[in-house]
């Protein structure tokens, strides 16, 4: 292993006991709480050391990043189970429903006719969740929380998708525990089990409001190129793909 491989191993350690410690900390912790190690812009080198220390939830922004780096490493390593945390567009949900396992930012009715069409197709079924842009940021991806139960309703009722939970990002600056407050509300009011909530700088605030899904990238991979324009561990309008 080299000198460049050590640190992301230990950072994966380190994350995994803080993330043990702050469910130990909190009131009312969901059940589980999930790492997803959030590998975008990194390539396979960066990442192989993480999947042969036993992880296995990864995160990627792009649908054409992912399907560059990723059937690789599958073969590699078995039991990979893949994210999708950046914005869709309907013209990728084909390759999102064959090659994702969970898809994390349906947001719009468009993209949610597109998936249902892909997985009549395909046969598949990726578990879906709803991003709600919980700081009605116009940048960003995801519904408006007083759109929530719409395009729920269409979602999940009308068109059977396999909706399990919410995702949110809170604004870059602001206190992120009145936004996981917030979708943990709204997931209480629709049902949903699951949320996807906190990055490396707050997921143990997420954990404490319930997170079910954490999404780590910096802490454990490091920085991120600047120049990639993808320094959050989230979906942003620019990573439209």
């Amino acid at each position: 292993m080299t000198s460049t491989q050590i640190p992301a191993v230990a950072a994966l350690a380190d994350i995994l006991a803080r993330i043990e410690a702050a469910r130990k900390a909190a009131l009312k912790p969901a059940a589980s709480t999930r790492l997803i190690a959030v590998s975008k812009t990194f390539e396979a080198g960066a990442i192989r050391p993480v999947l042969a220390a036993g992880h296995r939830v990864f995160g990627e922004n792009r649908v054409q990043e992912a399907l560059r780096k990723w059937p690789a490493l599958r073969n590699e390593f078995e039991g990979v189970e893949l994210h999708l945390i950046g914005a869709l567009q309907t013209n990728k949900a084909a390759e999102a429903v064959v090659f994702f396992d969970i898809i994390q930012t349906l947001d719009r009715p468009k993209l949610a006719h597109a998936l249902r069409r892909e997985m009549d197709r395909s046969g598949r079924a990726p578990d879906i969740f709803i991003q709600v842009n919980t700081g009605a940021e116009p940048q960003k991806g995801g519904v408006a929380p007083e759109a929530l139960a719409p395009l729920l309703a269409l979602s999940r009722d009308s068109l059977s998708l396999p909706v399990k939970g919410l995702m949110c990002i809170p604004p870059a600056g602001e206190a992120p525990a009145p936004h996981f407050a917030l979708l943990a509300k709204l997931a209480e009011t629709h049902g949903l089990a699951r949320l996807s909530m906190g990055m490396s700088a707050d997921f143990e605030i997420a954990i404490r409001f319930g997170a079910t899904h954490v999404r780590v990238g910096t802490a454990i991979f490091g920085r991120r190129d600047q120049n990639a324009g993808l320094e959050s561990d989230g979906a942003e309008a620019s990573d439209l793909l």
